[in-house]
């Protein structure tokens, strides 16, 4: 998305607007209510006509469902379509569902075609066919094509307002068709050459063309472009190539190469961000949710993991009944069996969490896996060492017997090497059955150090204290 800088923008003072901590001001929400309550389209444009797209997209939000829809009426055509792409998407899906099909084509019609396409993509075919219909013939070609990439795709995401000059154009040339040409893109950093069938041949920085002499051709200043990127491609591969070459901008071409949009690093910000997010909620297992989903929505979304869990749970608990003879003859081990298990649980995911961040960004890999892998061994190591002193002296201390404290201190070492292998091998290994580790890795490594915890320190006990199993 394109950010907007302009003297709209700073006409009114932000902390009207905003509170020092960034979150809206109540009392200007309540402006914005009462106007909306009393229909006064000239009071709302007064407090809300001019605010920049994310505040828009904010005041949304906070609005309730009934006042969006008027909210954007009484606004008329002042209101910035880009603000819903600044919204969650079932708080967008709902405004839309409650406005006319022509007046939001005719909303769209004034942002670029990656903010458009962004807008309609979620919503059904039948309005998206409806509002396409209100583009002009190539607008609407440009959009559903588009639309036609993957979801995940860089095609999805590209602009498709940008600037390409023949191969055979001067500098000259260029400068003055841009001077003159009415439907440029609103920013843009490259001008992009083709040959006569579209294909990219290269790119120009335009401050090489500020630079060069008016008579110099076009092609004698450009770059060959080598990191064009395609229109199929992953989004998150694209993001990852925009970051390791600190690109600005990028090409996006066919399967032909012919040059069909750019990306530029506003929307792979968006997408970099998409991305953390989703890693974020599945390694929680809540999904796709935003915060204004419903409670079925939320509730479905997340029961599926909890079912897993349970069975999981199930599991651990099996193991504790092997032992059950065992925890009778010595009540204490029933206190002490759940530090065992949770700081092997916290020890898995802190160590999950790297290899799930290393798989997503690719810094971890076959090269490297046998020399992470020796490094979490040895950390675990280290670390259930240290914690195993603390925790055998405070059970010795507690329960006034030395044995119980060498039992958990055992335990605790076998089970922070546990947790530091599983929780590297079982993203490694989802990853390379092709299942997502951020979504199924934490339930796996919870479960492998509650079984080997619980395991290994009443199996311990029973030994050391010659108890029944």
């Amino acid at each position: 998305m394109n950010p907007k800088i302009d003297d709209t923008f700073v006409e009114l003072p932000l902390l009207a607007v905003r509170e020092e901590e960034g979150h809206l001001n109540p009392d200007f929400i309540l402006a914005v209510e009462t106007a909306i309550d009393a229909e006064d389209s000239d009071g709302l444009r007064e407090l809300a006509g001019k605010l920049h797209e994310a505040d828009t997209g904010d005041l949304i939000e906070t609005l309730g469902e009934a006042q969006r829809a008027v909210f954007v009426r009484l606004l008329g055509n002042e209101f910035d379509y880009t603000a819903l792409t600044e919204t969650d998407e079932a708080v967008r899906l709902k405004l839309l569902e409650a406005l006319p099909n022509e007046d939001i084509a005719e909303g769209l019609g004034e942002l670029d075609s990656d903010d458009v396409v962004y807008i309609l993509e979620d919503m059904d075919e039948a309005d998206q066919a409806e509002i396409l219909d209100g583009f002009a013939l190539a607008d609407r070609a440009q959009l559903q094509r588009s639309l036609d990439y993957p979801e995940d795709s860089a095609g999805r995401r590209m602009q498709g307002e940008f600037i390409a000059v023949a191969q055979f154009w001067t500098v000259g040339q260029t400068i003055d068709y841009m001077r003159e040409a009415r439907d440029l893109p609103e920013s843009f950093y490259e001008i992009y050459v083709v040959d006569p069938g579209f294909r990219l041949l290269g790119a120009v920085a335009l401050d090489k063309i500020l630079c060069a002499k008016r008579h110099e051709k076009i092609t004698e200043i450009m770059t060959e472009t080598r990191r064009a990127v395609l229109a199929t491609e992953d989004k998150e591969e694209v993001a990852r190539r925009f970051e390791r070459y600190n690109l600005i901008s990028s090409a996006v071409v066919d399967d032909a190469d012919r040059l069909v949009g750019i990306l530029t690093v506003d929307d792979i910000v968006d997408v970099i961000q998409e991305e953390a997010e989703e890693d974020l909620r599945a390694l929680a297992g809540v999904g796709d949710e935003e915060i204004s989903d419903s409670v079925i929505t939320i509730a479905r979304s997340r029961l599926t993991w909890l079912v897993v869990n349970l069975g999981t749970a199930v599991l651990a608990s099996a193991v504790i009944a092997m032992f059950e003879d065992t925890i009778e003859a010595m009540v204490a081990l029933a206190v002490l069996m759940p530090i065992v298990a949770s700081m092997g649980g916290n020890a898995g995911t802190q160590t999950m969490t790297v290899a799930v961040r290393g798989i997503a960004t690719q810094e971890l890999g076959t090269r490297n896996m046998l020399r992470v892998l020796r490094r979490e061994v040895l950390v675990g190591f280290l670390n259930g060492t240290i914690l195993a002193l603390l925790i055998g002296v405070t059970a010795w201390m507690w329960f006034q017997n030395p044995g119980l404290g060498i039992v958990i201190g055992g335990a605790i070492i076998i089970n922070m090497l546990f947790a530091g292998l599983s929780g590297l091998l079982i993203p490694i290994g989802l990853d390379r059955i092709n299942v997502d580790p951020a979504i199924a890795s934490s339930v796996f490594v919870t479960t492998v150090t509650d079984v080997i915890g619980f395991f290994a320190f009443l199996g311990i006990a029973a030994l050391w204290f010659g108890l029944p199993i």
